[in-house]
């Protein structure tokens, strides 16, 4: 009996698929099924998905829903008590299902288990050991750009990584699907902290290890749509999850984040992309779906804001070793 669903959002990704699907067919632990979601892609994906994978089930999209529409059908699909999402730019080991199904089984209180991530270029450099977020608004992979040898050891994240992570699927009837509103681009991260307003933890496990390329549907680490999209979100997070208070409260040092990214953006070429996503946001950003204020949730949200404090220190640190190394 499967135990799990994986879920691969394509768009375009042929060159990738081979190499994605082949290290999921070695898996050491086999119970579970592959659903692939293509976006309507024109690169022969599609042809090769069914002449070289006819176990899988493909869902063929007309047109590209991005990512949160991709991987919602998936999990309206999904009949098995956990998921896998997994980007199609990605090469599993052999023991990395089984080491997310170990994690997750662990507690019923755990939403989410994201992977260790190892640059697919560089195997000497980690990609993401859990998604964090802090008190100036920015999100940021753990452990980016840093030696392996770091953050072997599992333990509590803000958020599970989507790009290789496992899902409690029941949670989501609780706390909803990942948000259409994103398209692609921080929709983890907002999935994530509805979980934890919810009282459910986000989980690391090193010993699921998969190497990525990253980038590899859009094209760069920044670029126009990117840097749009991103910018947008970043707003539409805090307007969904942060009551009223909490953003009075934040309303400076989110400001002050904003500031900083708009000079970092100027220096690359992008200040214009990020200013557009910010007005995007600012007029569309009463459209989200936002979580609603429960007094049994207190608790939650004061953890969550010294976790957005300590996060500062902790990205600070990330930074400053990846200058030193």
């Amino acid at each position: 009996m499967n135990n799990v669903t994986v879920i691969i959002p394509n768009w375009n990704g042929l060159k990738f698929l081979p190499e994605c699907m082949s290290a999921l067919a070695a898996q050491t632990y086999t119970a579970f099924t592959t659903v692939v979601i293509d976006n309507g892609s024109t690169d022969e994906s599609v042809a090769w998905l069914r002449e070289n994978c006819p176990d899988i089930t493909l869902v063929e999209n007309s047109e590209n829903l991005g990512f949160t529409g991709a991987v919602n059908q998936g999990i309206a699909m999904t009949q098995t008590p956990y998921l896998i999402l997994l980007n199609n730019d990605t090469a599993v080991a052999p023991g990395f299902v089984g080491a997310l199904v170990k994690a997750i089984e662990a507690s019923e209180k755990i939403f989410s288990v994201s992977s260790r991530m190892i640059q697919y270029h560089d195997h000497s450099k980690l990609d993401d050991a859990g998604d964090l977020y802090n008190i100036l608004g920015w999100a940021f992979q753990r452990g980016v750009g840093q030696s392996v040898r770091r953050y072997r050891k599992p333990g509590r994240v803000f958020s599970a990584c989507a790009g290789a992570a496992i899902y409690r699927t029941r949670v989501f009837d609780e706390i909803g699907m990942f948000d259409p509103m994103h398209f692609a681009y921080l929709e983890d991260l907002d999935v994530g902290w509805r979980a934890r307003i919810h009282g459910y933890e986000n989980r690391y496990e090193p010993a699921a290890v998969v190497y990525h390329v990253g980038s590899g549907t859009s094209g760069s680490k920044y670029n126009h749509f990117k840097v749009k999209l991103a910018a947008r979100n970043n707003v539409y997070i805090n307007y969904k999850n942060m009551p009223a208070l909490q953003r009075a409260v934040n309303w400076l040092p989110i400001r002050l984040g904003q500031a900083l990214k708009r000079r970092f953006f100027r220096k690359i070429g992008f200040e214009q992309d990020f200013l557009d996503g910010l007005a995007e946001a600012k007029a569309t950003r009463k459209d989200c779906r936002r979580v609603p204020f429960r007094w049994e949730h207190l608790g939650n949200y004061l953890r969550i804001e010294g976790e957005l404090i300590a996060n500062l220190f902790v990205y600070t640190a990330d930074y400053l070793r990846r200058k030193l190394s």
